[in-house]
Formats: structure tokens, sequence, C-alpha cells
């Protein structure tokens, strides 16, 4: 192709227009670049002329030079940015750097003079440098701000304040010597407050004075009732009081610095205020000694209101929470040294649950209303967490207290828990009944229907019912457990609760308080079996009972979730008696063969079962009852070798319906697999290709049959079991074998089965047989290993294993794309 021809063909390719239209596209380009050039150095002029001499214009970057006829023009970024704005926000940094240091310079030098030397000088001369300075100091920022240096005014006013304090202090050292320092203190931070507060009136652009006069403030009470040496009650009193002083700042409105400030003393003080109250309550020996701090909590818990009313939302809710808490905490504290100890839990918890009635006055604001339910629900939870310790107690009991299955029946439930009297006693019942009624009370939505656009919606009713009968629930036991019930009572009241829930939830639609029925009904039912373990008669009554009761409540089930969970629930209560048979005729292992017949059962009943839900999770459960079958015959191989083909028989039958077939057909295969691996083992059999071969022979042929029939079917399906059967106890032999005959004649067997699968693609004798292969040769190959490794220095074995891991190391990407290709040459197998 010619030169011409290729540089069209590229040109057509990329897109690239004729040098003539190029050049046209350039010069009109550029033309727009000088014309937006030309706008901003006409907007940078005029704000040069704007900002004046302060502003020295920048060197203006050289343009950069372009090729072509077209006229040259600088890039975009070339026009010059102004530093006016920099340059005067530095000059104000620097400024407010130098006001700074010499404000520090200056009280440092007053500390100095003030603390050495003051004491050279006489009385008039202290009186005058004290006059002098203060007054300087006072009067300059006044005359600044008339000439606008606000920020030096700020620095002086800083030092005026501080020179103050300083005087304050001359003061009590030279002329009030004897006076107490606490109440002079008390006094001093109460004139400097005042005296503060009214310069930062007088001169209202200083921004410093009134926060400062906020913070002395803060001092006068409280510096006063510890000069009086007042009660812990009258400090509380103090505190409470500085902190509605400074609420009523915060709320006034005002500067921010002076809200801030105050907001931070107010969340200082308060807290403390309501902590001293609290403990003073909580250790009260009698109604008369909780009355003055149930005073101090409740004017605490009015205050808190009053500040919520006017409050944003966030803070109406906080200061709700913390009006309904110390209101709870003042009147339970008055009323719980007049009842037992264990019974102050529920005081407070019928205290908390009078306050929600306040939700259904109008007036009171809805952020306020909720910020004291929620006060009102963290008292309830705090009470259920101190009584479902007693539930668990009895629920879980006699997991430790049983000395062992059918040990005897007890004569009290808290014999079969091991527990005596709970410390909570009667209360913890009480506690769960009072927190039920609560929820209940929310989730019926009178709690709320007063206040407007108040009522809880469906999800909060939902939630509510499902705590209310989870609480109902868990006050059964507890109260059983504090009662001390009689065992057979105790059973039969567990029983009759189990019953009660299901038969309540599976006329439900599936919800959160469905839910909360069925786990409690499911906690109840691990309850009443752990505690009829004591006894024989008890567990098998209270298993089969379990079972009936599923059962039947599985059938009457609406809901398809419902009824699976329950279908599986009788059968995991149906394998429990089957157990229990062989145990009670003493069979042993041979009470597993009993234990298959839940299997069996659930194998039939899914073959019938039309719901495909229900049907895989009734045979799922039956699989766990064949498991359990399992474990259960483990200490006697043979009969452990009978209940694998029994198992195995099963799965063989689930896998003659096409739905179950993938699954179950090579469940099958793998437990006839190992029941002949056990039995072989069991017999002690030396030489178990006599007894292997032949069988192998038969599956090899079915597999080789099904495959005819069936090109698409596994490799493992039709000649897994038949390999199976032989490789692995001739390899288990082989191991075991002085002689050299059986590894080399395995080693052959199992080379022919490698080559075979990697020829024709299978990927069971591919696997299997270089399995078998790699064991047998490292058999054969280990005593000269050992032998290797025992001539070698011992350091040569860490100095292969470190090449060994450089060369991995160094390869890795490789290694991992081998054995990815290894994987995927694997998975195209059959």
């Amino acid at each position: 192709m010619h030169g011409g021809g290729a540089a069209a063909t590229l040109r057509y390719m990329t897109h690239v227009p004729p040098p003539a239209e190029e050049l046209v596209l350039l010069d009109r380009e550029l033309a727009r670049l000088d014309a937006r050039r030309l706008q901003l150095l006409h907007r940078r002029a005029w704000l040069l002329s704007v900002l004046g001499p302060v502003v020295a214009p920048p060197s203006r970057p050289p343009a950069r030079a372009v090729s072509g006829p077209g006229p040259a023009a600088p890039p975009v970024w070339s026009a010059p940015v102004p530093a006016g704005p920099a340059a005067v926000s530095g000059g104000r940094g620097a400024q407010n750097v130098l006001l700074v240091l010499g404000g520090l310079l200056l009280a440092v030098a007053a500390i100095a003079f003030t603390l050495f030397s003051w004491g050279e000088m006489g009385i008039a001369g202290r009186s005058a440098v004290l006059a002098a300075v203060t007054a300087g100091a006072l009067a300059a920022p006044a005359a600044l701000l008339r000439r606008g240096l606000t920020s030096t005014a700020e620095a002086l006013a800083a030092v005026a304040l501080l020179l103050t304090v300083l005087d304050a202090y001359a003061l009590h050292a030279v002329a009030l010597p004897d006076a107490d320092g606490l109440a002079f203190a008390a006094t001093a931070a109460a004139v400097l407050a005042g005296g503060w507060a009214v310069y930062g009136v007088v001169l209202g652009r200083l921004r410093l004075p009134l926060p400062a006069a906020v913070v002395a403030a803060q001092l006068p009470l409280v510096l006063g009732a510890a000069a009086a040496d007042a009660s812990a009650l009258v400090t509380g009193w103090a505190l409470l009081l500085t902190a509605a002083a400074d609420l009523a700042l915060v709320l006034r409105g005002g500067r921010l610095a002076v809200r801030v400030t105050a907001g931070a003393g107010a969340g200082c003080a308060g807290p403390l205020a309501l902590l001293t109250a609290v403990f003073l309550s909580l250790s009260a020996g009698g109604v008369a000694g909780a009355v003055g701090p149930g005073v101090l909590l409740l004017a605490g818990a009015g205050v808190a209101a009053a500040c919520g009313w006017r409050a944003p939302r966030e803070w109406a809710v906080a200061a709700g929470a913390v009006a309904g808490s110390a209101a709870v905490a003042a009147v339970g504290g008055v009323v719980r040294p007049g009842v037992p100890g264990n019974w102050a839990t529920v005081v407070y918890l019928l205290c908390a649950a009078a306050l929600v009635p306040v939700l259904r006055v109008r007036a009171v604001p809805r952020p306020l209303g909720g910020g004291v339910l929620g006060a009102s629900a963290a008292v309830a939870g705090w009470a259920v967490l101190w009584a479902l310790p007693v539930t668990a107690v009895a629920l879980l009991g006699p997991v430790e207290a049983a000395a062992g299955p059918w040990s005897g029946a007890p004569e009290g439930l808290r014999a079969a828990s091991g527990s005596p009297a709970p410390w909570q006693g009667g209360a913890a019942p009480v506690a769960l009944l009072v927190a039920a009624a609560l929820l209940g009370w929310l989730c019926s939505g009178r709690a709320l229907s007063g206040a407007p656009g108040a009522v809880p919606g469906a999800r909060v009713r939902t939630a509510a019912g499902a705590g209310a009968l989870g609480l109902v629930w868990c006050a059964v036991p507890a109260a059983l457990l504090v009662a001390d019930a009689p065992y057979a009572v105790a059973v039969a009241v567990e029983l009759l609760s189990v019953a009660g829930l299901l038969a309540w939830a599976v006329r439900r639609e599936p919800d959160a308080v469905t839910g909360t029925a069925l786990g409690c009904a499911g906690a109840g039912a691990v309850g009443a079996g752990l505690l009829a373990a004591a006894s024989e008669p008890a567990t098998y009554a209270v298993f089969l009972v379990l079972a009936a009761v599923c059962a039947v409540t599985a059938v009457r089930a609406g809901a398809l979730v419902v009824r699976a969970a329950l279908a599986v629930g009788a059968v995991l209560c149906a394998v429990v008696p089957a157990v229990c048979v062989g145990v009670s005729l003493g069979w042993g292992a041979y009470g597993a063969v009993v234990v298959l017949a839940v299997p069996a059962a659930t194998v039939v009943l899914g073959a019938r079962l039309r719901q495909a839900a229900v049907a895989l999770s009734v045979e799922g459960a039956g699989a766990s009852g064949a498991l359990v079958a399992v474990v259960v015959a483990v200490p006697r191989p043979p009969v452990l070798a009978l209940v694998l083909a029994l198992a195995g028989v099963l799965a063989a039958a689930t896998a003659l319906r096409a739905a179950r077939r993938p699954f179950a057909g090579y469940l099958a295969a793998v437990l006839f697999v190992l029941a002949s691996w056990v039995r072989l083992a069991a017999s002690e059999v030396a030489e178990p290709e006599a007894y292997t071969l032949p069988v192998s022979v038969a599956a090899f042929a079915v597999g080789l049959l099904r495959r005819r029939r069936d090109a698409e079917t596994s490799s493992w399906a039709a000649y897994g079991p038949a390999l199976g059967v032989t490789l692995v106890p001739s390899l288990m032999a082989a191991w075991g074998d002085p002689h050299w005959l059986r590894p080399l004649v395995l080693g052959a067997a199992a080379l022919a089965v490698t080559l075979v699968g990697a020829h024709r693609r299978l990927q069971a004798p591919l696997v299997l047989g270089g399995a078998v292969l790699a064991l047998d040769a490292l058999h054969e190959l280990a005593p000269h290993v050992v032998q290797v490794f025992d001539a070698l220095p011992r350091w040569a074995f860490p100095a292969l294993a470190g090449l060994l891991l450089l060369a991995v190391g160094a390869t890795y990407e490789q290694r991992l794309r081998d054995a990815r290709r290894v994987r995927e040459s694997l998975g195209r197998m059959r």
C-alpha cells in the first residue's frame, strides 16, 4: 500500500480532520482563549483598584509559544490570582498573635508584682498602684473601642479582668488576713461576677467579660456552702440553684458565648446536684431521712421540665428524661425505706409506671413527654434485667443441679434447679408482670392517645405486644421458683404454658408477636425437658406430650413457616423417647436401631406431605435423628455398621423421589461405603479384597449401565461407590502389611484407575485413584525417607524447608495459576 493511501486510512480510522480544517479549528479556539484572557485581565485591574496599594500585583507568568499560523495565547491557568485577601488575613493573624503575647506578658508581670514586689511598698503605695493599674486597664478598652481597635481592647480587657482577681487576692492578704478563705472567696466571686457583668454590659462590644462573669457566678453558692460547713444536702441545693440560674441564661438568649458558657456550667452543676441527691436518698435509713433528698430531686425534676418546655426538640427530650428519672428517684426513695429490700425495685418500677399518664396531658409538649416516657422505659428495662436471672435459674438450673439422668424426682423446683430462695424473692415475677402491663398499655395505644399525633404506629404496637407477651411468660417460671412449686406441678405448668402458646400462635399471622410466642414455647419446652430429665416417667410423658402438641399445632397452623418449625419440633421431641427406650431396656448400642424408627417415619411422611418446605424440614429433622442413632451405636462397631447400612437404605428410599435424588443418592452411597468399611474393620478381616471386589464389580456394572443410559450422570454417582468399597479398605490393609506384594498390587491398580480417569476425563477415578496411589507410595517410601533424614545433619531440614519456602514464594503467582488450572480441569470432568 502506498504511503498516501496509508495516511488517508490512518486519518479515517482515528477521526482526525484534514490539516486545513484542523487549522481553522485551532484558530477559533485560540481566539476564544484570547477573549477570555482579556476579560480576566479587566476583572483583575478592577479588583486591584478596589483593594488599593495594600496588594502588590504578582508577576505575570510568560505566555507559551504556539506553533502555527494562529496567534500565540497563554493557557487558561496563566491568569494571575490577586493576593489581597491572603495578605489581609495574614496581617490580622499577626496582629492577634502580637496582642495575645502582649496580654500574656502583662499578666505575668502583674502576677510577679503581686507575689514578689508587693511587700516592699507601703500602704499608700500599694493602694496607689492598685488603683492606677486596675483603673487604667479597665478604662483603656473603652478608648480603644472608640478608635476601632477591637482586638487590642479585648486583650487589655482580659488583662483587666485578671487584675481584678489579683486585687481580690491582695485585699485578702493585706487588708483582711484573718477572714475565712472560703467565705472571702465566695464573696469575691460574687462581687467579681456582678462587676464583670456590668462591665460587659457597658462595653457591649467586648466579648470576654460576660462569659467570664458566668464562670465566676458558678462559685459563690458552692463556696459559701463549703465555708459554712453545710451538709451534702445543702451543697446539692447550692449546685441545683446554680444550674437553674445557668439554664435561665441559656433560655433567655443573648450572645452565643454566654449561652454556651452557661450551658456548660449547668451541665456540670445539675448532674452533680442530682447525683448527690440520689446518693443521699439511697443511703437514707428511714422515710424522714429520704424526704430531704426527695425534695431536692423533685426540684431538679421541675427545673429540667421547665427547661425542656422551651428548649428545642433534642434538648427537650433529654430534659424530659432527666425530669422523669429524678421524679422516680424522689418518690421511690421516700417509699423505699418502708418496704423490704428486695421490693425496692418494684417500688421504683411503679413510680415509673405512674409517669406514663403524663403523656395524655395535651399541654405537655410531645418531645418533653417522649423524654419522660424514655425515663420510664429505662427504669422498666433495669427492673426486667434485675428479675430475669430468676427465670434463667428456673429454666436452666436443672442442667447443673441434676446428679445424672433419672436420678430421682426432687420434692420442689428449687431442689430441681439447685438454687435456694433467690435474693430477688417474690419481687421478681411482680416486676416482670408490671413491666409487661406497661408494654401492654403501650400496645393498646391508650398510653399516648391523649397527645395529638402521638398514637404509636403498627410496628411500635406490635413490638410492645411481643415484649409484653415475653415478660408474662418469663414471670411464670420465676413465680414457680419463688413459690418452690412441687415437682409435678412445675412440670405440668410448663407443659401447659407451651401448649397454650403454640395453640395461640398458630391462629395468628406471622409477626413479631407470633415469633415471640414460638420462641417462648421453644424455651419452655427446653426447660420442661431439662426438668423432666430427673425422672424416667416424667421424661417419657413430657417429650411424648411435646411431640403430640407440636404435631397437632403443625397440622392446624396456617403459615408455612410456623408449620415447618412446629413439624421440626415434633420430630426432635420424638427422637428423645426413642433414645430412652434403648436405655430403659438396657440395650446399649443396639438401642440405635430403635432410634432409626423416627427417621424412617420422616421418610414416609416426607413423601406424603404436599408442601415442599414442610417436607424438607421434616426430612432434615429426621436426618438429625439418624445422626443421633449413629452416635449411640459408636461404642459397638458391628452395630455401627448395621446402623450406617440402615441409614443408607433410608437415604436410598428418599432418593427414589426425583426432587431428593441428587443429594440423597450421594448420601446413600457414602453411607453404604462407610458401613462396609466399618464392618470389615469390626470383623478384623485381613484380606478385605475377597469381600470388597465382588461388591465393587457389581457396583461398577450398575454404574456403567447408568452412564450409558444417562451420559450426564456424574462419575462420583456411577463409579465412586465401586471404587471406594475396594480401594480404601485395601489401602488401610496395606498400611499395616509388612510385605511388599499388597502395596505393589494396590499401587498398580490405583495407577490404572488414575490413568483411566485422566484418559476418559472422569473425576471420581482420577481423584480416588490418585489419592490412593499417593498414600500408597508415601507408605512405601516412608522408611527410606526416615533413614535419609537420620543420616542428614540436624540443620539440613530447616535449610531444606527454607529453600522450599523461598521457591514457593518466588513462584507463588505461578503456583496459584497452576492450582486454578487444575481446579478448572477437574470441574470440567464428569
